[in-house]
């Protein structure tokens, strides 16, 4: 009993330890895509939308995470940004008024 309790105690350490650094990837790649773009990223943060798994082009099941953000293009209107990663790899990531952007 102490054993599967000290397992879920680890996996859930871990899961949050690989949140903070997907949270992190998610929001330098999405500082870098505004500034690409012309626009100032908002809030200077990213939400997560939702986490689960997925497979990857592998074949593999991986954690997928969509991550939400603001921007600005004139400094008044709020425009909304997604982004996706799959694993540790940034797949997808659109923000509302430009094409899609895939880093």
């Amino acid at each position: 009993m102490t054993f599967i309790l000290l397992l879920l105690i680890g996996l859930m350490l871990w899961l949050w330890q690989d949140n903070l650094r997907a949270r992190e990837q998610a929001w330098q790649a999405s500082a870098q895509a505004c500034k690409r773009c012309g626009v100032q990223l908002l809030d200077d943060t990213v939400a997560l939308e939702c986490l689960g798994w997925r497979r990857n082009r592998n074949g593999s099941y991986c954690l997928e995470r969509v991550y939400l953000f603001e921007f600005t293009d004139d400094g008044t209107t709020r425009r909304l940004g997604r982004l996706v990663i799959l694993g540790r790899q940034v797949e997808i990531l659109c923000m509302e008024g430009n094409d899609l952007i895939i880093p």
